[in-house]
């Protein structure tokens, strides 16, 4: 049951050891954990600065992200792997003559670091998200500016992180390869004072496997739902690292499991539902996480984690299930919810330093007036 894949990678070095001057230490969570995915997108316009501002605010146990890099090799957050006309707006070009500009509906990969962060990307509200927070003119921040403005709002280095790699098993030429990912996040990741604090996650299950290879101190999640897990025509996916679901025994949700703790994965963070109807009162509601599914990663010593869960119905149910945390855009209603379990939550951080040191970072992380 090894793939290919799986096996051209047991040759990498393994990093035994931190080359920044941070401790390698892993201090594990005491309160359930409640994830503010892109930031917590249903409060506040994702990925970017305040999203994150906020979701500490709201006491939010970790800050769920995604990662893609520019076309110079910068690593920045954001989901999409090209710049879509709804989340973001062209503002001027980087520079006189530029022939790529505009820069909507280009590439990350295909634009610098300069070219991307001349985009205003906090003034459009989304249309499935109408409580959305603006801010107009923030542009997309690179990971260590993220850090930055984190280390100012949290002294004491208490946020958890998910940082998922944005790479596209199925169209390898929009986004850069698994081992690119890996080499620039990792030495990003080792040389933070959230070194013991990040979980990578990813759909690609390569990446996950090349980070284990390279560095095995690093917890990794399986992100997994039925576009990734399920191919036309029994083909293998190209997201499971070279695995078959059918090579292993038992039914969906058992194999899922298995093939994510063969790549070693220490999390298994899966789709919630997986039909078109979201609402389990309905006879047409499928989850995809299931009990069973819970239970059997459970069994072969795994956390779960699913995502993206929005609806209070559906995470009653995975509470009642025993997940180990929650990817949410709402991760206020979500700990309200928790914490009326009588289970342990993360403390709120102070406002008044989150929003002092989000208007400092926020000078640096306004799009630039055009050329």
């Amino acid at each position: 049951m090894v793939s290919g894949f799986l096996l051209s990678v047991l040759v990498l070095p393994v990093v035994l050891g931190t080359p920044g001057q941070y401790p390698l230490q892993r201090v594990p969570s005491k309160y359930f954990d409640v994830q503010a995915h892109r930031g917590g997108r249903g409060n506040t316009v994702e990925s970017i600065l305040p999203a994150f501002a906020w979701a500490l605010i709201d006491g939010a146990t970790t800050l769920e992200l995604d990662n893609a890099i520019t076309e110079d090799g910068e690593v920045v957050v954001w989901h999409d792997e090209n710049i879509v006309a709804t989340k973001c707006q062209d503002t001027g070009p980087a520079f006189a003559n530029d022939t790529q500009f505009p820069y909507v509906g280009k590439y990350i990969a295909n634009l610098t670091l300069a070219q991307l962060q001349t985009l205003d990307c906090g003034s459009k509200r989304q249309i499935d998200f109408p409580l959305q927070s603006t801010y107009p003119g923030v542009r997309i921040s690179t990971l260590k500016e993220l850090f930055s403005f984190a280390e100012c709002a949290d002294p004491d280095f208490r946020i958890l992180w998910n940082i998922e790699s944005k790479v596209n098993a199925e169209h390898t030429n929009q986004t850069r390869s698994p081992e690119d990912f890996v080499t620039r996040q990792h030495h990003i990741f080792v040389n933070s004072p959230y070194r013991h604090s990040i979980t990578y996650q990813s759909f690609d299950w390569r990446t996950l496997v090349v980070m284990k290879a390279l560095d095995r101190s690093i917890p990794t999640s399986a992100l997994v739902d039925l576009e990734t897990a399920v191919m036309p025509d029994n083909e293998t996916s190209p997201w499971l690292a070279g695995l078959r679901l059918d090579a292993f025994p038992g039914d969906m949700s058992a194999q899922i499991a298995s093939a994510a703790h063969a790549i070693n994965a220490d999390i298994l963070s899966p789709a919630d539902v997986a039909s078109v109807v979201v609402d389990p009162t309905l006879p047409e509601y499928v989850p995809f996480t299931t009990r069973s599914m819970v239970d059997y990663a459970h069994h072969l010593g795994m956390l779960v984690k699913p995502w993206t869960v929005n609806r209070m119905s559906i995470v009653e149910h995975l509470l009642d299930w025993n997940v180990d945390g929650i990817i949410t855009d709402y991760p206020n209603m979500v700990r309200r919810l928790v914490q009326q379990r009588s289970r342990p939550v993360a403390p709120k951080y102070p406002k008044k330093r989150v929003l002092e040191c989000l208007n400092r970072h926020l000078q640096k992380a306004t799009s630039p007036s055009p050329q």
